[in-house]
């Protein structure tokens, strides 16, 4: 089991910036590549960025790719997700996902564990 807790989400205006982590505890953290994934009302959750066990691969959603950064802390147990220029079309709650790969995937059934979501509301 492995337990994954998001922080960092609130109300920024456009443009501004936010940075979201994630805290894993249970089992051990670099067995899981990590994903961020968001959902807007009425919407599906959709993949934002991913990051391999050792943190030299990322991946990103076209939407985000240049705004938004991941990265991930081995030592400490934390994934983050810089997110600067936001827009509002950024407004969703944001999830952490960890999968239990070496890489991460865009899908969402590829991943075992998820936190609760943090909300992040970009105003205009």
């Amino acid at each position: 089991q492995v337990q994954l807790v998001e922080s960092g989400g609130g109300l920024v205006q456009t443009g501004g910036s936010l940075r979201l982590s994630c805290a894993a505890s249970g089992r051990t953290f670099t067995n899981y590549a990590m994903g961020w994934f968001r959902q807007a009302p009425g919407k599906e959750r959709d993949f934002v960025a991913g990051i391999n066990v050792s943190g030299a691969s990322t991946t990103y959603a076209d939407s985000v790719k240049g705004r938004f950064t991941i990265s991930r802390d081995n030592a400490k147990n934390t994934v983050t997700l810089q997110m600067n220029s936001l827009k509002p079309e950024d407004t969703a709650v944001y999830y952490c996902a960890a999968r239990r790969m070496y890489y991460p995937s865009r899908e969402l059934k590829e991943y075992n564990y998820w936190g609760q979501g943090t909300q992040v509301t970009v105003s205009s």
